[in-house]
This record gives structure tokens, sequence and C-alpha cells, in this order.
């Protein structure tokens, strides 16, 4: 028999095993309203204002994220987690299924996206949090990496069948099913968390205080350690950059010349390269030495993808390069996630995740904007290709300014704080 590892060894824990089933379905769901919501918007507005228009979409989203999540992660490090999760996936159902409504109703205006997409992402900056910071306690703490490996997995699959979905239901049925569907999706993480049994809950003296003193606390941490503060650094600097996707209505429409069908492939496109890197890193990523050196080549190799997106005029060209920015920001997004989940004391994981969710989230969504205010002026290529040449400088500076982070090995730095064991292993 093999000495190797099951690479599924997470699933072993039930608790753990439902909420990674029910992300699946959720996430699915969350990837079709995220591409119909683009597309929707660009055919409510004129030609020349789409650039504009989609940047805005980034706009509604970021600002609630920058607003809501210092807090968040304080209610996550104080609240019970699984009750946080419960209200709000229960209240993102609802919002997709007024989004839902009111276009089955005729919607023939843009704001009503804005606002709806702007209520999503508050909910959303309280969700991020209490997920991320609930599932480490699911695993016993050597289980970790696999369990964060997993969890890159059934992302990248939800990324994948979301945008095939809605580009298929978008061109048979409406953007209003997509969103439907996704009000439905969130019933997969709800019955997962009412399944639970024995999971974690703050009680007593694990109970803390919700205030700004709490939030100082986060951040102090946050940027007194190098690796996490370099490591989120370069998550937004490389999102910010090079967030093409939100673009890719422009590119579809008026480069490539394709439909919503194959408009539905190009946004699964980064998630299929992606869950392929996904399934190779949970073998691989205990054997990662280097850690810091694969890291900063992976966001370099993404920034150079994005650059050929954005001078290619042949569609299987533009879905290769989409699909290998998917394949090495997945092998980013391993390590990143690993570093920070090991090195961060549990009773701050929720605060070192809203911090890292400004980064992780504000990035791309600014970027989104930025995107579409350099179409608007310049072109969609144009905005593509300097987006990349951007992530390439920002790379290469935080590496030069980050020797801890270009020496990062598996061997360091020592881990802290071990994870409570979990109440459910077994089946």
């Amino acid at each position: 028999m093999s000495d190797q590892p099951s690479p599924f060894l997470a699933l072993q824990h039930r608790n753990f095993r439902l909420l990674w089933a029910g992300q699946g379905i959720s996430i699915a769901g969350t990837m079709m309203q995220s591409a119909a919501v683009l597309w929707h918007v660009s055919l409510l507005v004129p030609s020349d204002q789409r650039g504009l228009a989609l940047g805005l979409v980034g706009l509604a989203r970021v600002v609630p994220i920058l607003l809501f999540s210092l807090f968040s992660g304080v209610v996550a490090d104080a609240l019970d987690r699984r009750k946080v999760l419960l209200l709000t996936q229960s209240t993102l159902a609802l919002t997709a299924l007024v989004l839902a409504l009111i276009t089955f109703g005729g919607l023939d205006t843009v704001w009503p996206i804005y606002v709806l997409s702007a209520l999503s992402a508050a909910v959303a900056s309280f969700d991020g949090p209490a997920r991320q910071s609930f599932f480490p306690s699911l695993v016993p703490r050597q289980h970790l990496p696999n369990a964060i490996s997993l969890n890159t997995i059934i992302f990248q699959f939800g990324s994948v069948l979301g945008p095939a979905l809605a580009g298929l239901l978008i061109a048979g049925a409406g953007v209003g099913w997509v969103y439907l569907v996704n009000a439905i999706s969130f019933l997969g993480v709800i019955v997962a968390l009412l399944l639970m049994r024995g999971a974690p809950r703050r009680d007593g003296a694990e109970k803390r205080e919700v205030s700004l003193r709490a939030a100082a606390e986060g951040l102090r941490y946050v940027f007194s350690e190098p690796l996490i503060r370099s490591s989120m650094l370069l998550d937004f600097f490389a999102t910010f950059f090079s967030s093409a996707t939100a673009l890719l209505p422009i590119f579809a429409q008026d480069i490539l010349q394709v439909g919503p069908a194959a408009y539905g492939l190009l946004v699964a496109a980064p998630s299929i390269g992606a869950l392929a890197t996904s399934a190779a890193m949970v073998r691989l990523v205990d054997r990662i030495v280097h850690r810091g050196r694969v890291l900063l080549w992976a966001v370099a190799g993404y920034g150079l993808a994005t650059v050929v997106f954005g001078l290619s005029q042949s569609f299987w060209l533009t879905f290769t390069c989409l699909a290998l920015a998917g394949a090495t920001d997945t092998v980013s997004v391993v390590l990143r996630n690993l570093t920070r989940q090991l090195a961060t004391p549990d009773h701050l994981r929720g605060r070192m995740t809203s911090v890292n969710m400004i980064f992780f989230l504000g990035g791309p969504q600014l970027g989104e904007l930025e995107a579409g205010l350099v179409a608007q002026a310049f072109g969609a290529p144009v905005s593509v290709v300097t987006g990349g040449i951007g992530c390439l400088i920002a790379t290469g500076w935080i590496a030069a300014k980050t020797p801890q982070l270009r020496h990062y090995r598996r061997e360091g730095p020592a881990l802290v704080a071990p994870l409570p064991q979990p109440a459910d292993v077994g089946l």
C-alpha cells in the first residue's frame, strides 16, 4: 500500500464535509450571478458607455467592503460564527431573489442592480470572515493544508460550473433565471450549517467584545507580521491591476464577436485552469519547500497571462490565457491562505480575514473600476495590457522590499496558536 496520505483527508471530518459540499452549491450560484450581472449591465446601457457602466459594478461592491470589513472581523471573532453564517446566507438569498423578481418584472435601468450589488457586498463582508475563520476549527491542525486545498478545489469547481450555466441560462431562458437559481443555491450552506453536530461555538469566557479597540488589535497584528502584510499587498496589487474579467462582455461582443454561451465559457476559463491546478495542489502543497519564491513567480505568471490576453484577438488564445491566469492565481491563493491561517491565532482569525478581505475583494472591485475607466478612455485591450504590466511591476517591488517573503520556506516561521480539536472527527 502507498504511504501517501489521502488527497481527501480533511473530508473524514463530518462538519467540514458538510460545509465543503454546501459551499460548492452556493459558490456555483454566486458565480452564475456575478457573470450575469456584468452581461445584464452591458445590455442596459449604450455601447459607448459600457466600459464605465461595468466599472461601476466594481465600485458598488467595493464601498460596502471598505465600510464594513473591519467591523465584520470583530463580529466573527466575538460571536457564534455558525449563527452569523446562517444569518448572512439567508440575507444573501433574499437579495438574489429580489433581483430575480424585478428582472422578471421588466427591469430597464441599471441602478437597482448597483444597489442590490452593494447590499450583497455589505452582507458578504460579514459572511467571509465568519466562514473563513470557522472552517479551520472543523479539522485538526495537521489536516489544515489539505482542507485549504480542498476548499480551493470546491471554489474553482463552482467557478467553472457557475459561469458556464449562466451563459446557457441567459441564452435559453433569460438573465432573471440566473438570479433565481442563485437565490436557491444558498440553501446548500444553510442546510449544511443546520445539519452540523458539535460545531465549535463561543460561550462564556470565549466571547469577546465588539469594539473599535478589538478592530485595532486585528489591524496591529496584520501589519506587524511581514509575511501576512506582504502577501495581502501582493494580492491587492495583482488583482487591482489585472481585474480583466469585468471587461469580458466587451471582448466577447466587440473583439471576439461571440454570444452569451461563449461568453460564459470565457468567464469560466480562469476557473477551469484553477480547478486543474487545485487538484494538483492537494498533493503538492506539503512538498513545496520554497513557498515564498513559488508564490512570487505564480503572481508574475498571472500578470504575464493577462498581458497576452489583452493582445489576443482569437477566442481560443483568449481562453487559454484566462485559464493560465486562473492556474497561476490558484497556486498563489493556496500558499497565501496556508501561510495566513497557520500563522494566525484562532482568536484573531476573523479579524485577520476581514483585513484580508479588504485586499482580496477590494483589489479586484477597485480594479474593475480602474479597468472600466481606462477602457472607456483608451479601449479594453489597452486597459488589460497595462493592467498586466502593472501587476508585474508591483510583484517585483514587493519581492524587493520583503526579503522575508522571498526567503519564506515550508519550515518557517514557527507555527503558533494550536487550533482547537474538532468534536466531530469520524463519519
